[in-house]
């Protein structure tokens, strides 16, 4: 039976040995589940998939491998397990439940309604009160009214008078596109390293210990080197405040990630546009803020500059001088940012939002513009390519 998974998996290309499979086969000898699908299908998921990348694979070789149920929307001729369906309700259902089933006929009435209509339906329905949909008040649906019924998916307003519900369970495709956390974009910064040995000397050399003691006839004599840490100077610039209050938790996570993977890590910030100053205290920005000027001769050009940012403004933040919205600037955007490109050869912009969504905003393609296409989403994907745009 397990080979049969296990061929499917690799036919769906996830990349599974045959020790995960050993350790499956154990895991059910160990009687870790028994006679429960969902349970089955977490453990082999955890055992068999290391990259959560590989999920929607997994998922997709398992229903195809134990001929899961389809997508109702699309294939209503699909047919319900009879079986599990019965066994299902029969053992969730109150008193009361049970009473209310009497008025069609009971339980056998109710799943033959239902079978019936999946028969005879070919496409989705909405109102009514007869077919499988959305709203009106048929008894199969959602998202209607109907004293009693079974309730299919979860669309619309619920009601709370389902006797009972039938929803196809989704998974989220996490393959490269989904907003990441702080240990994945650890794993994507890791692509921009360049490795020093930089401070005291306080770590063993093994190789060298050993190869002077054998010079020095056998005396011990133990040799101590700097630390090998990422030599990569990083300069980040956030822009804070309006738009960008809706991605905070993932720019912390960003923050984050980058503070603990770079030594040599300056950072400043912004509001939509970079302009003639900065400032590292958002409480204290009116009273305390860096000139632009100083901070590009401060930071010199082997440093790698990194803007965070949704690009949305109105154009003439970048183009106008007096655009910004909460100062006159004496310059254009624009300027600025060319100055930034014209000291710092490794530049970039990440942005929070997808790329399928950049085309919204005239601004965003201005900025793609200026930097010569190097804007990257903030997705796992989108980061390991800007990651290796820096490193080149």
């Amino acid at each position: 039976m397990l080979l049969g998974l296990f061929n499917e998996l690799r036919a769906a290309k996830v990349p599974v040995s045959l020790r995960e499979l050993l350790d499956l086969i154990e895991a059910l000898k160990q009687g870790l589940v028994f006679a429960d699908m969902e349970a089955f299908y977490f453990l082999a998921r955890s055992l068999l998939v290391k990259d959560e990348r590989h999920f929607d694979k997994f998922d997709q070789a398992f229903t195809a491998y134990f001929d899961g149920l389809q997508d109702l929307d699309r294939h209503l001729e699909a047919m319900i397990p009879e079986e599990w369906l019965r066994k299902a309700f029969e053992r969730s259902l109150s008193p009361q439940e049970r009473a209310q089933l009497q008025s069609l006929g009971g339980l056998d009435k109710l799943i033959e309604a239902f079978r019936q209509r999946l028969e005879e339906q070919r496409e989705r329905h909405a109102g009514g009160n007869r077919w499988i949909g959305t709203g009106g008040s048929s008894p199969f649906g959602s998202g209607g009214y109907h004293p009693e019924g079974i309730r299919v998916g979860s669309a619309g307003e619920r009601q709370g008078k389902a006797v009972k519900v039938w929803q196809q369970r989704e998974y989220r495709n996490l393959d490269d596109q989904l907003e990441i956390g702080t240990r994945t974009i650890k794993m994507a910064l890791r692509r921009l390293r360049r490795f020093a040995r930089q401070g005291a000397e306080d770590e063993l050399d093994l190789d060298g210990t050993i190869s002077e003691t054998a010079r020095d006839g056998g005396l011990l004599n133990i040799q101590m080197r700097p630390q090998r840490r990422n030599a990569v100077k990083l300069l980040l610039l956030f822009d804070v405040g309006g738009s960008m209050d809706a991605h905070i938790r993932v720019c912390e996570e960003l923050f984050s990630a980058c503070r603990s993977e770079f030594k040599h890590l300056e950072y400043f910030y912004f509001h939509n546009f970079i302009y003639e100053s900065v400032w590292k205290d958002s409480l204290r920005r009116m009273a305390e803020r860096t000139s632009t000027f100083d901070l590009l001769h401060t930071y010199g050009e082997d440093y790698r500059v990194i803007f965070v940012g949704d690009a949305a403004m109105a154009p003439y933040e970048i183009t106008q001088p007096g655009g910004s919205v909460e100062h006159w600037n004496e310059e254009a955007g624009h300027i600025w940012m060319r100055r930034f490109s014209d000291r710092y050869r490794k530049l970039i912009w990440i942005n929070p939002y997808t790329e399928d969504t950049w085309g919204y905003s005239h601004s965003t393609a201005m900025v793609r513009e200026l930097l010569q296409g190097r804007m990257y989403p903030l997705t796992l994907q989108g980061l390991e390519q800007a990651m290796d745009c820096l490193s080149r």
